[in-house]
């Protein structure tokens, strides 16, 4: 998949201001994925959505602030897919979930936000809403999925996995590196040629 660019995300002229801001966000997942809340600048988000710095500031106010903001929308779109694969065989049930969370990465960035919120449980405001993402899903795969404690264990056990595979961009290409069809076939055997299509490149900025 190739990466971002400002004009794939260039906004048209009379863009509507909902339009924008999602725009922006998307950006926002893109490059906040890529090089962590940490190592992003509201510089680096605006140029990615093809934006003023200004503007973005403007909008969301700090990087803090849309940081979450992201966080919020990745965690909203991860319920909805679940959600949406919900119905059917209870039998099926965590293959078909397993799918629409492997279903996210065609949005780049999107899981390796996810990911990086878990690891800032020290920032305040961050970590507060990072608990409460991570919270939601566990509550939704026990109470509507109806998993048992060690099935939710194990999904989500799976789920961190392949955000690690994603945020190490693992290809098994580079001298010793494991393997990646293998830990891939692992988690999710059936989705192993969707899952690699998907996964940046070492070489792509986001």
């Amino acid at each position: 998949m190739s990466s971002m660019t400002m004009e794939d995300l260039a906004p048209a002229s009379r863009m509507k201001a909902a339009d924008r801001r999602e725009q922006i966000l998307q950006a926002a997942t893109a490059v906040f994925g890529a090089k962590t809340y940490v190592g992003t600048t509201t510089d680096e988000v605006a140029r990615a959505a093809g934006v003023s710095q200004p503007y973005v500031v403007r909008l969301f106010g700090t990087k803090e602030k849309l940081f979450i903001e992201v966080i919020d929308r990745a965690y909203d779109r991860l319920l909805e897919e679940f959600r949406a694969a919900l119905p059917g065989d209870a039998e099926g049930r965590a293959e078909r979930m397993g799918r629409a969370y492997t279903g996210l990465l065609s949005e780049r960035g999107m899981l390796p936000v996810i990911a990086n919120s878990t690891a800032l449980g020290g920032e305040h405001q961050i970590g507060r809403v990072a608990r409460a993402g991570f919270s939601r899903i566990w509550r939704f795969i026990r109470e509507e999925a109806g998993f048992s404690q060690e099935e939710t264990r194990s999904f989500m056990a799976t789920g961190m996995l392949i955000n690690t595979i994603v945020g190490l961009r693992l290809t098994g290409e580079d001298g010793d590196e494991v393997s990646a069809n293998e830990v891939l076939e692992a988690c999710f055997p059936d989705a192993v040629d969707q899952v690699r299509a998907l996964l940046p490149a070492v070489d792509e900025p986001w």
